[in-house]
């Protein structure tokens, strides 16, 4: 496995709950054990496009009970005889490898021989910095105090957060939001459309407070509108 992984560092890591659902894209190729025509592999292919089940792998984080993902999209790029490279747009936790070892099945076996990460949420290939240049960005930050090469690799927090909805507060409610209070709804500036138990982000002038859970069907409603789950920014 290979490509796109995104990493938070410091204060960040408290926003990767909303990270974890976030669709993502793969290319690979996966390997026939049998000589299989084009037309045979495309239906095999289209079985598996849609709603399915699956169990993970015995080697994974997770149980291995059997679940429902979505499978967005799955194309055959090209072919080399056996090898079948393939562009496949997933649900988070969808298992690219038991997907090859099903349609395999329907084949007389296949498995998957690479697999390369192209996207998981709005983060791309071109988003993706290679460890070496970070190291070297980082010493030249403590020992010349150049922070220029640093800020050019590492992106801000906010952009981690784009694909989810937005609350925007008062400037009178910040001090608040920072100890970790509820907000009502006077101390809301505007709001994106929620809906109640969703996880929204906790802005004040575009800056990430905290991030908080809807605990009302609209603001128009008594009590409390926001709860915030985790504050990000230090008070």
């Amino acid at each position: 496995m290979s490509g796109v992984l995104p990493i938070a560092i410091n204060n960040a890591t408290k926003i990767m709950p909303a990270l974890q659902k976030l669709d993502k894209e793969y290319v690979g190729i996966m390997r026939l054990h049998k000589d299989v025509s084009d037309k045979d592999l495309n239906n095999a292919v289209k079985r598996f496009i849609g709603r399915i089940k699956q169990t993970p792998p015995v080697r994974s984080a997770v149980a291995g009970r059997e679940r429902e993902r979505m499978v967005y999209s799955f194309e055959i790029i090209e072919r080399d005889d056996r090898n079948v490279l393939f562009k496949t747009h997933v649900e988070s936790g969808t298992y690219i490898r038991v997907i090859c070892h099903h349609v395999g099945g329907l084949l007389g076996g296949a498995h998957m021989a690479e697999l390369r990460r192209t996207k998981v949420g709005s983060f791309f290939e071109k988003h993706v910095v290679k460890i070496h240049d970070l190291a070297d960005a980082y010493v030249e930050w403590k020992e010349n105090e150049n922070v220029k090469n640093l800020e050019k690799l590492v992106l801000p927090i906010e952009s981690a957060v784009r694909h989810v909805k937005k609350i925007e507060v008062k400037d009178s409610a910040v001090f608040s939001v920072l100890h970790g209070s509820p907000l009502y709804a006077q101390a809301i500036e505007k709001l994106d459309k929620v809906e109640k138990d969703e996880l929204v982000t906790v802005m004040n002038k575009n800056k990430l407070l905290a991030l908080g859970i809807v605990n009302a069907d609209n603001i128009n409603e008594k009590g409390i509108i926001i709860k915030i789950d985790r504050v990000i920014v230090k008070s």
